[in-house]
């Protein structure tokens, strides 16, 4: 039970991002969006781990300026960076969707980098995630919710941010959380700032209340109100956390629904179902 109500929590505040996102590039380029939440984000989190908690010996040096711009490449640039051009493309709830699937590709990525054999199950569970995006997506890609182009940069997204994720892994950080969060997303923004100029449509951008509604919702109730809750979760039971990934399609799908009025159909279901499934054949090993 205490893990109960902060798993649906989390699981709700962290499907949200798709459709927060999906109302954010309405107003702005995708990128313009990205960029302001990165900027805002990460020199939030640096003030506050220099200047409020004034974490000691907490400040990069030699190799960890590698470390930090390999993560904020993979885990800001690219993949967030994709994630808000293909919403752009795709429905918010096929971008919740294509996050789920983010522990399969971990978990074979992880495989490949220890140079050990993927097991049946971590394969059979990734075929299993990706049918079950594209059966959710098939009548999406009929009804103009969703095209080709967008589904592929998600995937490629997801592929980015579960590298970062074991990368982040791989190397032995000396510095905190905070700072360490704080230096990639502002990292990751910097170097997603000349695409930004040189792609984005500025004329046409409107910073409004949807605009800045989305960004401060991505900055405060995902980024910091859902990871801190998953840090909760993780340090009382990782495997138990884990489970409550599964939810976060289902809500995202449900808030599309709401707010967006993107259909739910018999596809989107099945493909949901399917997801699950590979998610758990993925994790049993």
């Amino acid at each position: 039970m205490s893990q109960l109500i902060p798993g649906i929590l989390f699981a709700a505040l962290w499907a949200s991002a798709a459709v927060a996102t999906k109302l954010g590039v309405q107003s702005v380029h995708p990128l313009i969006l990205a960029n302001v939440r990165f900027f805002i984000a990460g020199t939030g989190m640096l003030l506050f781990a220099y200047g409020v908690q004034r974490t000691r010996d907490a400040w990069p040096r030699g190799a960890e300026w590698r470390q930090l711009l390999i993560f904020a490449l993979l885990n800001t640039t690219i993949y967030l960076g994709s994630f808000v051009l293909a919403l752009k493309q795709v429905s918010a709830g096929i971008g919740s969707l294509s996050t789920a699937t983010n522990p399969l590709f971990i978990t074979l990525l992880s495989a490949l980098w220890l140079r050990r054999r993927p097991h049946r199950n971590e394969i059979l569970g990734l075929l299993l995630g990706l049918a079950g995006v594209g059966v959710a997506t098939y009548p999406l890609l009929l009804n103009s919710y969703a095209t080709i182009e967008g589904i592929l940069i998600l995937l490629f997204g997801v592929v980015a941010v579960s590298a970062a994720t074991v990368y982040y892994a791989s190397v032995d950080w000396r510095l905190p959380n905070l700072v360490i969060n704080g230096w990639q997303v502002l990292l990751g923004g910097l170097m997603l700032l000349p695409v930004t100029l040189l792609s984005a449509d500025f004329a046409t951008a409107h910073y409004d209340l949807r605009f800045w509604g989305a960004v401060w919702w991505l900055i405060l109730p995902v980024s910091v109100g859902a990871l801190q809750l998953w840090f909760f979760l993780i340090r009382q039971d990782p495997v138990r956390a884990s489970l409550f990934l599964y939810l976060c399609p289902i809500f995202g799908f449900i808030y599309s629904y709401v707010l967006l009025e993107e259909p739910i159909t018999s596809y989107t279901i099945a493909g949901t179902v399917l997801v699950i499934i590979g998610l758990w054949l993925g994790r049993k090993q």
